[in-house]
């Protein structure tokens, strides 16, 4: 064993020895993985083995995508076999809410290049006769999907890595992490010590005690997970010998189960309801290869109604129950990436699905370890999601909703109820008190809209229009016409101060800072000009920046604000999170509202819009920014969580006069479509250019030698290949949720070659992991099947949209090739929504205030 190398991966899983691989293929070859036991000694060796491409996030799809297509390479470069069988796959929809899902999912796969297909129950039981069609209104055929070997496949990847140069130790537990002042780190195991510039955690099982070695509790735990083998059944060998092939996989959704062949028989798995955490608190390090007991009267329930979907199954023997633990994150999706507050500490662990998804996050982790990002958007997966908030017990909770609606519809406008509240501010029991119903923002309960005295607070969730939508437009108008208020503590909130602040946010940060008391909003990108934060920023004094930005990116951004701070000392940098909460009142009222409650001059041409101020506001010390998120006349007040009732009180009390009304987040969503604002994490994302996002205002090339310049320098040089737009849609009862394909009108005479847009579409990769444009992933089907309908074709996605409730018309926010950004006429776009396409129009100026007059003042 070697005392000295590059990296160290912790754990011998599949994840870990895809890291290994795709560490060393990128030229990292000075590197070892060190596993406590055998390879597969976790949760690879009894995993089900399925693999499919179809996923909630779209950026996790491409990913699968590409895991599904690494097999065959990866089997010619290890020479071991993967045991590879590509069969396709069905998802049953047993009720039109499930049918909607399903065209959701079949609309994404347009643009996805997925060659997914919308059938009959009859025609799905033509591929597995055992269902009984019955019971179901439709199904969706993807024929990427399919099961390999799982010891083999994590044999494949470390054999492959091997041939690369690295180095595998076996039977090799590590005791303990301890990092040097260099950075350096010790791993100390039973062999000896390692000393490594990285470790990457790929415990799996063990990942928090890995975790834990270094300081950290990873949001991961791990549930029992059951599935069953059937004994050999003669309708699975007929059907084979009719057809000459494999059955193909079934996803049912009531059932809350999955099947696919199993040599001459049926694999069928459960995800329960009446789920079953293991090891909640501590994994134990002797577990080795072993099941757990069998647990039947668990999953009888899924088995009745699976019985009952699949009586070609029912009769058929039992010849064993497979029970083992695998780990979740609370969400979901997999843990990746570098730890914030450690150095060269990286995790790739809670990956639930790792034969769909451990090659793609093989490849971005050694992306974002060799090249210093991951090549992709990967916010979904990224460690950086989860706040302190997420404590072992809100895991344990989150993770057993998860698994328990592993099966189940998430509809858009669904708040899941464990492990909340979470974290509350001083306003949450006068919120509720106020008939709000309230959402989770990063783990913070947020007003979404209010309920009228004597109705329910409580959403009817649903794809179409909901309960919520006659009240969100109520709040609306009333703060358009006069005056509203609503909690804006979910913001992320920073103090940078130093020295050398404003050097430091100038290298940054793509705007000019701002003078005293002045406010500027600006981008944040990386070196690659991609956009990775959007802020507002005001300079509170000397040396003294106030940041506020997306909550949910708290983590991301700290990560990179602490890479990037002077070694000197000269810029320090806090973050606020609920140690400063705030309100905003906002409408033609809101100016003579704060009059009322400040005892200082705030006419506009005082307090100017793009203004910053600290002033008493109801008596308590505050900050105020002349700034709305709405878009109209408006203004923040920030404040310490001590003096928000007494200052949400004077607002109210004061506002009395005004008509003033409360309002929520989907209100403010609403108003903020009217003036085509972006979100961060759906408009701005890492896979994205500052002009491709229309930010081009904000973007001072001139300034200095901010980080990404060149990169957008050259994108402004050569001109973006995408744009964001705002459209105009003729919604009946739904609007967008976000990820449906943009049809346009278009012919190819017009428009040219059809090219997958980064960031979206399942391409090909080649050898080094690059994109190979313009080609699906795994199939080899044709680049356009699918998105091609006469002179009609796919040309973009939607990123958000809802309802304008003041303009009364359903919006949408989107990406669309350049050359067609700014044509507004009529025909020439749809957006398909539940399977439906609805005239849109592009809207270059926004509806509301397309001057900015009201905002001024």
């Amino acid at each position: 064993m070697k005392s000295h190398v590059k990296a160290v991966v912790i754990g011998g899983g599949v994840v870990g020895c895809s890291v290994l691989y795709h560490l060393a293929r990128a030229g990292w070859t000075d590197i070892m993985l060190i596993e406590r036991s055998e390879l597969t000694s976790g949760s690879s060796w009894h995993a089900a083995g399925g693999f499919h491409t179809l996923n909630g996030d779209p950026n996790v799809a491409k990913l699968q995508a590409y895991t599904v297509q690494l097999y065959k390479e990866l089997e010619e470069i290890s020479g071991q076999s993967c045991s590879l069988h590509l069969t396709g796959g069905v998802m049953l929809a047993d009720s039109p809410e499930r049918m909607d899902f399903l065209r959701l999912a079949h609309a994404k796969g347009r643009y996805l290049g997925m060659d997914t297909e919308l059938i009959t129950p009859s025609e799905a039981k033509k591929m597995f006769p055992l269902m009984d069609e019955k019971h179901f209104v439709g199904a969706m055929w993807d024929p990427v999907e399919g099961h390999l070997d799982p010891s083999g496949t994590t044999h494949a990847y470390a054999k492959a890595a091997k041939k690369l140069g690295a180095e595998i130790v076996l039977r090799n537990p590590v005791k303990e992490l301890t990092q040097d002042p260099d950075g350096t780190w010790n791993v100390v195991t039973e062999q000896g010590t390692v000393r490594a510039e990285h470790v990457v955690n790929c415990g799996g099982l063990w990942a928090r005690e890995v975790g834990r070695m270094v300081g950290v509790e990873l949001p991961v735990l791990a549930m029992e997970h059951m599935y069953l083998l059937t004994e050999p059944m003669p309708e699975v060998e007929a059907f084979n010998k009719e057809t000459g092939r494999e059955m193909i996989g079934v996803l049912d959704f009531k059932g809350e189960i999955y099947t696919r062949q199993e040599r001459n028989g049926i694999l069928l798995g459960t995800y329960e309801k009446a789920c079953k955490p293991w090891s909640p608190v501590n994994t134990p390090w002797d577990f080795g290869h072993e099941l757990l007991a069998p647990d039947l009267d668990r999953i009888a329930p899924s088995l009745e109604i699976g019985f009952q979907h699949f009586p070609g199954i029912a009769n058929a023997g039992i010849k064993q129950v497979i029970n083992g633990p695998f780990t979740f994150a609370p969400d979901g999706n997999p843990l990746v990436g570098p730890v914030q507050g450690l150095t060269n500490y990286w995790v790739a662990c809670g990956v639930m699905a790792g034969f769909s998804q451990g090659g793609g996050v093989g490849l971005a982790l050694s992306n974002w370890m060799v090249n210093g990002d991951p090549g992709f958007d990967v916010w979904g997966m990224d460690v950086a999601r989860w706040g302190e908030w997420a404590s072992l017990r809100y895991t344990n909770a989150k993770v057993r909703e998860n698994y328990s609606r592993r099966f189940s519809i998430r509809f858009p406008n669904e708040e899941l109820p464990a492990a909340r509240p979470a974290q509350t501010t001083p306003l949450y029991d006068t919120m509720v008190a106020n008939n709000a119903v309230m959402g989770d923002s990063w783990g913070l309960e947020t007003p979404l809209w209010f309920a009228p005295e004597g109705t329910e607070p409580k959403d009817i969730v649903s794809f179409h229009r909901s309960n919520d939508f006659e009240h969100i437009g109520n709040e609306v108008r009333v703060t358009r016409d006069r005056v509203g208020v609503t909690e804006i503590a979910n913001f992320a909130k920073y103090e940078v101060s130093g020295p050398a602040s404003e050097d430091f946010l100038n290298r940054l940060m793509t705007n000019r800072m701002p003078k005293k008391g002045r406010i500027v909003l600006t981008p944040m990108l990386n070196e690659f000009g991609r956009l990775i934060g959007d802020f507002t920023i005001a300079k509170s004094g000397d040396d003294k920046f106030m940041i506020w930005g997306s909550s949910a990116a708290q983590k991301y951004h700290m990560r990179w604000f602490e890479q990037h701070l002077p070694k000197d000392g000269s810029v320090r940098i806090h973050r606020f999170d609920q140690t400063l909460v705030g309100l905003s009142i906002a409408g033609p009222k809101s100016q003579a509202l704060l009059a009322k409650l400040v005892d200082e001059d705030v006419s506009s041409k005082a307090f100017r819009f793009m203004d910053f101020r600290e002033m008493a506001v109801g008596g308590a010390p505050c900050m105020v920014n002349r700034i709305t998120y709405t878009g109209d006349l408006g203004y923040e007040i920030w404040m310490a969580p001590a003096y928000q009732r007494l200052v949400y009180k004077a607002i109210k009390d004061a506002g009395e006069e005004f008509g003033i009304v409360d309002f929520g987040m989907r209100a403010l969503l609403s108003m903020r479509l009217e003036k085509n604002f972006p979100t961060w994490f759906r408009e701005l994302r890492p896979i994205y250019g500052p002009f491709e996002g229309s930010m081009e205002r904000f973007i001072k090339l001139e300034k200095n030698d901010f980080i990404g310049r060149e990169a957008a320098a050259k994108e402004h040089a050569e001109g973006p290949k995408l744009r964001r737009v705002s459209f105009y849609v003729d919604a009946q009862d739904a609007d967008v949720m976000g990820d449906e394909p943009i049809w346009a009108k278009v012919g190819a005479k017009d428009f040219g070659t059809i090219e997958k847009p980064h960031g979206y579409g399942a391409p090909r990769f080649d050898e080094t992991g690059k994109e190979v444009r313009g080609s699906d992933a795994a199939t080899g089907a044709s680049a356009v099947r699918g998105i091609v309908d006469g002179d009609w074709r796919v040309v973009g996605w939607v990123t958000s949209g809802g309802y304008a409730h003041y303009v009364q018309k359903s919006m949408a926010q989107g990406y669309v090739p350049a050359a067609l950004a700014e044509n507004e006429a009529e025909g020439l776009f749809e957006i398909e929504i539940l399977g439906h396409r609805r005239p849109a129009r592009i809207n270059v100026e926004p509806p509301f205030d397309p001057s900015g007059d009201k905002m001024r003042g």
